[in-house]
């Protein structure tokens, strides 16, 4: 059975971002500097913890980095995998960091799914994801990405 990632597939489709033509979308995302790949898992019980890996490829190098983060009002537990494109990175000291994102998933059996998400430092990033397991959540959630030295 699949269910997509609604509130979070939902909050993209009504996003101001996706409401405008593609040349002006990109713009309002920035300037496209480096993509992504993640793995990372979810266990909930109300409050919910996030973690995995991942890595960034930007200006001809790949880096890897961790994935920490915490859920409010969460149940279940899933694996996410997911790629990205991002935006607004000029240095790459500016891509540690918490990031932000209204979130919302309903998984069962398997998922898809994205969000967009931002950093204090403009850093954004958008993810498509797919999920397998069982979980609901709606929720604003956190999620620290921090290089690897």
């Amino acid at each position: 059975m699949r269910f997509a990632s609604v509130a979070a597939v939902a909050a993209l489709a009504f996003s101001p971002i996706s409401m405008m033509p593609a040349a002006h979308a990109a713009d309002a995302m920035g300037s496209p500097t480096g993509k992504i790949t993640l793995s990372a898992k979810s266990a909930d019980v109300g409050v919910g913890y996030t973690w995995g890996d991942g890595r960034l490829t930007y200006g001809g190098h790949t880096y890897k980095f961790s994935v920490t983060g915490g859920t409010i009002a969460a149940v279940g537990f899933s694996t996410i995998e997911g790629n990205g494109t991002v935006y607004n990175l000029h240095r790459v000291q500016d891509f540690d960091g918490t990031y932000g994102a209204a979130h919302g998933e309903a998984t069962l059996g398997s998922g898809l799914g994205g969000l967009v998400l931002e950093n204090k430092n403009g850093v954004r990033i958008k993810i498509e994801t797919a999920t397998k397991g069982a979980r609901l959540a709606s929720s604003a959630e956190g999620l620290t990405l921090k290089l690897e030295k």
